[in-house]
Parts: structure tokens; sequence; C-alpha cells
């Protein structure tokens, strides 16, 4: 009764951080950028992904702007892109699709300010390291007597590393997606003593996973970088062709698919037949999905741009910002798409995972077995980087709080390492909700110092184009 109370209660908090004040908080300052750029977002996405491949060579910064940016897919591309656009849909019907798209392209406005006051804000410590993210540009761009501000968003940083997006959430994950496909009847088990009865598949993958992890995390900012910017554009890839195929094999459903989604966004009970409700339910199931998917106005991505190697904000705001355009334009609308082709949303007592499962089951002209197991392999890996780019995250948010006690990372990173072994063991409902309420929490103090802040970002930004017009034009 005790923690059933406990689990109500932080589901309670849960819906209310993630309700529609916080949603229109990022959804406004995303139109705002959007509007007082000039819908950069559009105009200089051409020049973004060229400037995505291409490296400053005199560039300040510990890592390409390629690998800073593939740092923070890591932690974005993630179970999000599979379960949650599974969920949006499901809950939502297809018309969450249209909001979860809209959401992502006003977030593309908030994540080029994110990276650019990363870069324009950051500092160098006594190592050399590059550091910067919503703490510093608070402090520096709004004084030190918001520091207090900058604190707040750092410890939330720390706690959603620790307790949840970072360690239990995504091992739990994996070590299901491993049992689903090698043991669905858990047949295999061994009894350990406390703890309770598991199958071999989840203990030899909490070992395998944490050695992996502790080998990665060990070598810091620039080993977890090469190690995103291999798997990131690889996982990436194969999930995307996976479900390119997929939609050519179901390409004369496409015309009907578009049409249900965009009329599902505006009258979703003409398409669900009443099962779902109200357009502003859709709304709500798409841009709160959008927004937990890509991240944008969450500050967690400026502290991977920090680390880029460039001189220029407006540079790695714009590389910055195709990060919202890869997870959510490209690959979120890829996996609504193809749960649309296949009818998975409108099959019942699915959930989740299952529900792309199905669609990839129904969809790819491959055997049942084949389809779950490339899913399986792309749920594996998107986790894994997404442990490695939290961990980035919640040690930078930890320096900062500690000025920079070498010590409390040392401990920290350990006791990371720790979480991600007994991930598998524990039950994550409460963690999930807990993460979720943190991780909400991290956008109030960064939207307040992004709509502080958005006078600086626009006018560098114009001036940083109109002094190099010539240079660009062509480019843009």
């Amino acid at each position: 009764m005790v923690w059933k109370t406990i689990n109500d209660l932080l589901v309670s908090i849960d819906n209310l951080v993630w309700g529609i004040p916080l949603m229109a908080l990022i959804l406004v300052g995303g139109i705002l950028l959007s509007v007082r750029t000039g819908f950069l977002q559009i105009r200089r996405l051409p020049l973004a992904l060229k400037w995505m491949f291409s490296n400053e060579e005199d560039g300040e910064g510990e890592v390409s702007s390629f690998a800073a940016l593939c740092t923070a897919l890591s932690a974005t591309i993630g179970t999000g892109n599979i379960v949650g656009v599974a969920t949006a849909v499901t809950t939502g019907g297809p018309g969450a699709i249209f909001w979860i798209n809209l959401a992502a392209l006003f977030g593309m406005a908030t994540k080029y300010a994110e990276g650019f006051l990363a870069i324009k804000f950051r500092t160098v410590d006594e190592n050399g390291h590059a550091l910067g993210g919503p703490f510093y540009y608070i402090e520096k761009g709004l004084g030190k007597k918001w520091i207090f501000l900058a604190k707040i968003f750092a410890f939330f940083g720390v706690c959603v590393g620790l307790f949840g997006n970072g360690t239990f959430t995504q091992v739990n994950g994996i070590s299901s997606a491993l049992t689903n496909f090698f043991d669905p009847n858990s047949a295999h088990t061994l009894t350990i003593p406390y703890l309770g009865t598991y199958t071999y598949t989840v203990i030899i993958s909490s070992i395998i996973l944490t050695v992996c992890v502790a080998l990665v995390l060990i070598g810091g900012i620039k080993r977890i970088a090469n190690v995103s910017q291999v798997v990131v554009p690889f996982m990436a890839v194969i999930y995307g062709v996976s479900v390119f195929v997929l939609i050519l094999t179901n390409i004369t459903k496409i015309p009907f698919a578009i049409k249900i989604i965009i009329e599902g966004a505006f009258n979703p009970r003409a398409i669900t037949g009443g099962a779902i409700g109200s357009m502003l339910i859709v709304m709500q199931r798409g841009i709160a999905r959008g927004i937990f998917s890509n991240e944008a106005g969450l500050g967690s991505a400026p502290i991977a741009a920090a680390a880029a190697q460039t001189k220029e904000p407006v540079r790695q705001g714009l590389v910055s910002m195709t990060g919202t355009f890869i997870d959510t334009i490209v690959i979120c609308t890829m996996t609504g798409l193809s749960i649309v082709l296949t009818g998975a949303w409108q099959v019942k007592n699915l959930q989740g995972v299952q529900v792309t499962t199905y669609a990839f089951q129904k969809g790819l002209p491959f055997s049942a077995q084949f389809a779950s197991f490339l899913l399986m392999i792309c749920l594996v890996f998107f986790a894994f980087t997404t442990i490695l780019g939290w961990n980035y995250y919640s040690e930078r948010c930890l320096e900062y709080l500690t000025g920079g006690n070498q010590k409390a990372l040392i401990i920290f990173r350990w006791a990371y390492i720790l979480a991600v072994f007994i991930g598998p063991y524990m039950s994550v409902s409460a963690v999930w909700t807990i993460a979720d309420i943190f991780n909400g929490l991290m956008a109030f103090p960064n939207m307040i110092a992004i709509f502080a802040l958005n006078g600086i970002v626009v006018k560098e930004t114009k001036a940083f184009f109109a002094k190099e017009v010539k240079e660009y034009a062509y480019e843009s």
C-alpha cells in the first residue's frame, strides 16, 4: 500500500511536470526563435547538413563537430524513437506523427540556440577540457546572481543520468530486448540468493554490458565520442534502411497513410472511430513525444556541443540543430509511418516495442524472426549509446556542482558503472517516472535562459550571415 501510494504520487508529479505548461514553454520558445531568425532551421538546413561533416581545422575544442553531434545523438536516438513513437501513435492515433514533426520543426530553432550558446559561453578548465552547457550560459550570460538556477539544472542533470535515463531504464531495456528474443519463455533461469530468479540472458548481458560500458567511460569524452561517431551512424543507417525497405514494400499504401496522418491530426475521431478523443489529446501526445525524443529545450545536447572543435557559435548551432532533424523528422517519422502502413497501431493488446515489432514482422519482406532480430539489435545499440551519452552529460553536471572535484567525478563514474551492472535486476516502473520528472525539470531553468538570451542569439546570427553573405551565399 505504501509503495502504491508513493508510485501514484510520482505519477501525479510526472503528469504535472510534463503537462501543458512545460510543453507550451518549449513550443513557444521554439516559435519565438523561429520567427526572430527568419525560420533559419529551414533556410539554412542545407548548409547545416554540409557543416555537419566539415570540421574546422583551427577550431578550439576536444572533438570534431561531427563527433560532438554524435555524442548528443547517442543520448537522444534511443528507445524513444522506437518505443516512444509507437506509444504516441497507439494512444493518440496516426495524427500524433504530424504533431511530433511540428514540435521538431520549432525544436530545431531551440536546438540551434542551445548549440550557439554552448560555444558562446563555454570555458576551458585547467586540464584543457572544453566545458559548456546551460549552467555556463546561465552563469556567464545571465550573471552571477543566477548561479542558483545553474546549480538547479546541474543537480537535475546528475539525477537523470545516475537514476534514470542513463542507467536503469536503458540497461533494463537492453536485457528485456535480449530476453524476449533469445529466451521469451524464460526457460533457462538461475536463482541468485537475496535477489531472485533471472534468465541466463539477463545475467550474461549484465556482465557483458557492464564491461563494455566501463571500457568506454574510463576513456572520457574522446573515447565516448569515438565510439558514438561509429556506432550511432552505423545503427541509424541499419534502422533507416530497414524502415526504408518496409516503406518501399508498402509504397502503394503511402498516400492513404499520409491522408490519415493529416486528418487524424485535426479530426482524430474520424480516423479512430471515437477511440481517441479530442484534437488537444493528439496534440499533447505528439508534442510531448517529439520533445522527449529530441530533447530540444531540455538543455542536455549543448553540454556535448561545447566540446566541439569550433570557434564560431553560429556554425555549431547549425550543426546541433541537425540532431533534431535526424532524430525526429527522419527517424521518428519513419517509425511512425511504418506503424501506420502496416496497421500495427490498430492491433489490440500490443504496447510499446510490441507495436514496432509487429510492424517489422508484417511489413518487411523477411521472415518474422529475422525482422525481430533487426529491431532487437537496433534497440540494444541505441540504448547502449544512450548510456554513454548520459554519462557524459551527468559528469559535466557534477563537475559544475563540485567545482571540478576529480575525486567526486571518479566516484561518480564507478557508481554509474555499478548502476549499469544492477540495472537488469531492478523493477524500473518507478525509476522511469523519477527519470521523467527530473528530465522535465531540467527544461525550466534552461528555457528561462533561452528566453533571456534569445536577443544575443538573434543579433549575432544576423551579424554572422550579413558579414559572410558573399562567402556563404552560394552554400545556403
